[in-house]
């Protein structure tokens, strides 16, 4: 069937996320049959680089046989059960994994990023009345900052487009600067950006730590800001701040972790330990919904009682799912078996020299580059020019999906010089394209 069939058919049936509807009157969505590697095929057999690796998911390509083979041996023996009052060998082990690669102690599951935010929250808030500190209970995060859409991730969250419309709903979190490197003036770096928004945070603690639980953070790169990037300095003097003024520090490592940065879990580059850290998106290398919340021993010992409304009586469903506890296994073991940091390390220097033209152009600033992560503002008065850019990559086979303005590649780490080479030659195109015809970057709409 072909893709004007499926478009049809999704259009009249499925509500898309993050999308005005309206707009698929005229903007195609892409129907996929099938997927493979880096590679995206639809249904006329057009073939698209997955620059972005399906919102931050996938790790290692699609269909990687090793996750595959996990998941099809774990459906011989048990798909699911649940975890209130039982328990099973997947679940078991990748929790004592994640402890002995963080530091931290017991794992709580849930099925995605938000869920992970709302547990981490409501964690943090139930240690403190469990102490006897009920008043504890607001939260500080950055400016710019994304944590996921359910009520309590929205809260904390700093984009109006997601949560204006809800604000009757959502509690005020207090607001610090972003350390955001590219706020450095002339004459300053990184780190100077990164004290002075750590000083501004010690002025609000100072004043309101005795009612504040946490402050959260999206650790090295703030995703929905537009792939913001900043020093870990930041991180190692919040981390100094939380434990100077008895507030929790909750590390979203949701889109960042899992090699996205660099090393296995970004507050590594910084040294320090988190009190709560998130885990999703590449948790199953992006074969199933899974998300996991650790802690600190000291927080769980909290809960640990008699008394029922003392414990943490949070759950989903599908809590610790023992086919997406398989896939993370398989996960780790790829990481362990592949070295797959080494590895990366070569992938991001040679993509860094594919998009050295990209890097010289005069239309670009503040092109960065951490880990797997690379970004670049266009320097573009359009605000159309997020839809019309995307819709340019997909003419020259390839899925990029800018911020506003910002352009980022976060690629599966499978991608060679041929994919590193059509990215970076499809970008200059696709700008010179939408320099050569502003009426056509009018007549886009921007991407969230």
């Amino acid at each position: 069937m072909s893709n004007q069939h499926w478009l049809e058919r999704s259009r009249a049936s499925v509500w898309h996320p993050c999308t005005q509807m309206k707009r698929h009157e005229t903007l195609p969505i892409i129907p996929v049959r099938e997927a493979s590697g880096i590679w995206l095929t639809d249904f006329e057999g057009n073939r698209y680089i997955d620059g972005v690796s399906s919102w931050w998911v996938n790790l290692f390509g699609h269909g990687e046989p090793r996750i595959k083979a996990a998941i099809r041996d774990q459906l011989d023996s048990l798909e699911h059960v649940i975890l209130a009052g039982f328990t099973h060998a997947p679940v078991v082990e990748l929790s004592e994994r994640l402890g002995a690669l963080t530091g931290l102690g017991h794992a709580f599951y849930g099925s995605d990023g938000a869920s992970a935010t709302e547990i981490a929250l409501k964690m943090s808030f139930h240690y403190w009345k469990n102490l006897g500190k009920p008043e504890k209970n607001r939260y500080i995060s950055l400016e710019n900052s994304y944590h996921g859409e359910t009520a309590g991730a929205l809260s904390v969250t700093d984009v109006p487009l997601f949560s204006a419309t809800y604000a009757p709903l959502l509690r005020n979190a207090i607001r610090v600067p972003s350390p955001d490197s590219r706020k450095a003036a002339q004459g300053e770096n990184a780190d100077d950006v990164a004290l002075a928004a750590a000083a501004a945070l010690e002025n609000v603690l100072a004043k309101q730590s005795a009612h504040i639980a946490a402050i959260i953070l999206e650790p090295l790169v703030q995703g929905a800001a537009g792939m913001a990037m900043y020093s870990p300095l930041y991180l190692e003097t919040v981390r100094q701040l939380a434990d100077r003024y008895d507030v929790h520090l909750i590390a979203d490592e949701i889109a960042v972790g899992f090699g996205r940065t660099g090393t296995l879990f970004a507050c590594e580059q910084a040294g320090i330990r988190p009190d709560f850290l998130c885990l999703s998106k590449g948790i199953t290398g992006g074969f199933l919904p899974l998300s996991c919340v650790l802690t600190r021993d000291g927080i769980y010992d909290a809960f640990y009682d008699e008394d029922v409304t003392r414990g943490f009586l949070h759950s989903h469903s599908y809590t610790g799912n023992a086919l997406a506890c398989r896939a993370a296994l398989a996960v780790l073991d790829i990481f362990r078996d592949d070295d797959i940091l080494a590895a990366n390390r070569e992938r991001a220097n040679q993509f860094t020299h594919y998009l050295e033209p990209v890097r010289q152009r005069r239309d670009i600033h503040h092109f960065r580059h951490t880990g797997m992560i690379w970004a670049f503002d266009v320097d573009t008065p359009h605000p159309g020019f997020g839809q019309a850019f995307f819709q340019a990559m997909l003419a020259q086979g390839c899925l990029v999906r800018p911020i506003g303005n910002t352009v980022y590649f976060m690629p599966p780490y499978c991608i060679d010089d041929a994919h590193m080479a059509q990215l970076a030659e499809a970008t200059c195109k696709s700008l010179d394209a939408l320099a050569d015809d502003p009426g056509r970057i009018g007549a886009g709409l921007a991407l969230p």
